[in-house]
């Protein structure tokens, strides 16, 4: 996990005790939230302003006190919370001194050197409650960050999140294994998803229940999953992968996934590496397949986590053939390919229509780790064909001489992209004739990540293409 400027936690206020010191609006602003909260807040100034006045008048849940005189440090014992709306640097100093004395975590408005804890931007559908935090670098950007996220979220999810409430101790009374649990669950956020602003109905909660009831008995039952991670950029996930990573109780992970992805998965899904490196120390396929299958025997619910697209040079039929021999239900959730995820970044059209009539992906990594025997040279030559070659690190030299002895122009554009889409992306344009050179200076620059080649005449669209062309010639100026 990455690391975390400051844990979100959610405090039980209801009936405790909170101790705020200062009546401005500032005050006003956190008593609101604390005795909406259910906090039983004393406040403590020599005067209070008129919004807070009002408040202790009618306050939303919980319950005011206000009393006229300054806090005093035995004010703060046995409190829940003591939080300060103060000036002056002297006493927010000795409130938090107090505090941290009567060991009472502590904020003092506005001032996070004395802070313990600091309050969020929300986003209230109560009891779904959302907390936004940017550590006080940027307020701004969180209210921006809470404006985007009470956009998406239905007003309607208030009266799903207490159905929940309400449901939970029916569920519990069916004694229900983990696994059941969470499908209970997982069926009741299906139905709110769909219907967020139906009000949840005691038909559904029958239905939900009387389904639990059935499958008590049952052996618990796993299933396999093949998702495409994409080339790497999270925000390219689709909304079903999301949903299906966020279900897993175990992430079997190729090398090629970028750890932002793996981030989207449930926080207690078990994450295991099992990818197959190139020319490195590897997982086997049969070890993976067995791996896979028995964790679903147990009754997991296993995510095979693919770079890219599963079914494209993924061996995800070796994988899906297991899971069906094993009996296990299995379905793909295809992932938008490293192809792709390339041509976005290179921002042109792999089927121009002025320069392709075909598109075509290969591998030039066969189970030998050699360049595949069976390839179609003819196919390669082309001038209307625009190649997607995927692996092609160790042999693209051997592919591209047999290319152009079949008849390919060694002029064709070519273009290397490492890591397509993610921060470290390295874009290394080209010709056919060229790119083995450009290749490997690039790697000995520092280039790395996954790697795909791609060639044909389409490509001398993309604007790496001018940059290099426009460095070529500045360099026949000079001489």
């Amino acid at each position: 996990m990455a690391p975390l400027a400051r844990l979100p936690v959610f405090f039980t206020l209801e009936g405790r005790r909170v101790v705020l010191a200062g009546g401005s609006e500032a005050a006003a602003w956190k008593a609101e939230l604390l005795a909406a909260a259910g906090a039983d807040l004393i406040v403590y100034a020599a005067e209070f302003c008129e919004d807070l006045l009002a408040l202790a008048a009618a306050p939303p849940a919980g319950a005011i006190t206000l009393i006229v005189r300054e806090w005093t440090p035995e004010d703060l014992h046995g409190a829940a919370l003591a939080i300060g709306a103060l000036e002056e640097e002297e006493d927010c100093a000795r409130f938090r001194a107090a505090a941290q004395d009567a060991g009472v975590p502590v904020n003092v408005v506005d001032k996070p050197a004395y802070c313990d804890f600091a309050f969020g931007a929300i986003v209230n559908r109560s009891p779904l409650v959302v907390g936004i935090s940017t550590d006080g670098a940027a307020p701004v950007f969180g209210q921006a960050v809470r404006a985007k996220i009470e956009a998406v979220i239905p007003q309607g999810f208030k009266r799903w999140a207490e159905a929940a409430r309400q449901w939970r101790p029916a569920v519990q009374a069916l004694e229900l294994s983990y696994q059941g649990r969470r499908r209970f669950w997982e069926r009741f956020t299906g139905a709110a998803l769909e219907t967020p602003e139906e009000e949840p109905s005691e038909a559904l909660k029958a239905e939900l229940l009387a389904d639990a009831r059935g499958a008590r008995s049952d052996t618990p039952r796993g299933s396999v999953a093949l998702v495409g991670a994409g080339p790497g950029d999270p925000e390219l996930l689709t909304l079903k992968a999301v949903r299906v990573l966020q279900s897993a109780d175990v992430v079997l992970y190729d090398d090629l996934v970028a750890p932002a992805v793996l981030d989207v998965a449930r926080r207690e899904a078990r994450k295991m590496l099992v990818g197959k490196t190139g020319y490195k120390p590897s997982c086997k396929q049969d070890d993976i397949n067995a791996l896979m299958v028995s964790l679903a025997r147990q009754g997991k619910r296993v995510v095979r986590l693919k770079g890219g697209d599963p079914m494209v040079f993924g061996r995800a039929g070796e994988e899906i053939a297991a899971a069906r021999l094993a009996g296990l239900p299995v379905e793909v959730v295809p992932g938008i390919t490293a192809a792709q995820g390339a041509a976005s970044r290179l921002a042109t059209s792999l089927t121009h229509r002025d320069h392709a009539r075909r598109l075509q992906f290969i591998t030039a990594h066969a189970r030998d780790g050699k360049l595949p025997r069976d390839l179609d040279w003819g196919a390669l030559a082309d001038p209307a064909a625009t190649t997607v070659v995927y692996m092609p690190q160790r042999t693209w030299a051997e592919l591209a001489g047999k290319a152009m002895a079949a008849g390919l122009d060694p002029a064709t554009p070519a273009i290397a992209i490492f890591s397509a889409t993610r921060p470290q992306e390295r874009q290394v344009p080209a010709t056919v004739g060229t790119l083995g050179e450009a290749l490997a200076q690039a790697v000995a620059d520092g280039a790395s990540g996954p790697c795909l080649v791609l060639f044909g005449h389409a490509l001398g669209e993309a604007p790496a293409f001018a940059a290099l062309d426009a460095d070529r010639d500045a360099q026949a100026a000079q001489g």
